[in-house]
């Protein structure tokens, strides 16, 4: 009898850490900002990327085009030079820590499974020096004083931030510390995992399960009683 009441322990330990998985939503402990601009996300880091209109070679002549580098026009036919460096940097802000139920959340993690996409600002924070430069021109900014006929020099500036898909599947406690899972590590992000709704299903059949093993159990435990008496 011990024996079967010690299985039926293991079996519900066993079932209670496969079950461990995170409750909330990861949490940046501090937002990344663009200072500069006055640019602020909630999630877990933000791209700032800025072009400038320039000329480059194309073919037998020159064409314009937006580039996030300089294009070294030295020797380029005179009437197409382009300025020597972009006056703007572009630059990544990524959050220093993330939490997830209270506890941190590895930073592979989020190298793994982040996912940059487009993210247009509120401007209203925008500073007085740069809102004499820029306007607001599609998802960014713009310098140019006619959006539709851009000038060699004209600037354009756009964010990206970095978020996160449903963490359900994809991580695990370790030592107080939620790290990626190994399947997720070796799939693509696409596929890394379960969705959520998969899981909870997941996690109700186990449920459901140890509760009829239990019941097992217990009519084996009280069948031997009664054939011992």
């Amino acid at each position: 009898m011990k024996r079967y009441l010690g299985l039926l322990l293991g079996f519900f330990a066993g079932a209670v850490c496969a079950q461990q998985a995170p409750v909330g939503l990861p949490q940046p402990e501090k937002s990344p900002r663009d200072a500069e601009f006055g640019v602020v996300t909630r999630r877990f880091g933000l791209e700032r990327r800025v072009e400038m209109y320039q000329w480059r070679a194309a073919g037998q002549g020159y064409e314009k085009v937006w580039s996030a580098t300089p294009i070294a026009s030295a020797a380029f036919a005179p009437g197409h030079g382009n300025p020597q460096a972009l006056p703007l940097a572009s630059r990544r802000i990524l959050a220093e820590r993330v939490t997830l139920d209270g506890r941190p959340l590895d930073p592979q993690v989020v190298a793994r499974l982040g996912e940059w996409r487009a993210f247009r600002p509120n401007f209203s924070a925008l500073p007085g020096n740069l809102s004499a430069t820029f306007q607001p021109e599609g998802d960014g900014l713009g310098s140019a004083e006619n959006p539709l006929d851009p000038q060699v020099g004209d600037l354009r500036v756009t964010w990206r931030e970095l978020t996160l898909p449903a963490l359900d599947g994809k991580v695990a406690m370790r030592s107080g510390v939620w790290v990626l899972q190994p399947q997720a590590a070796a799939q693509p992000v696409a596929q890394a995992g379960m969705p959520a709704s998969s899981v909870n299903k997941r996690a109700l059949g186990w449920l459901v399960g140890a509760g009829i093993f239990a019941l097992a159990i217990l009519a084996i435990v009280a069948l031997m009683r009664k054939r011992r008496r």
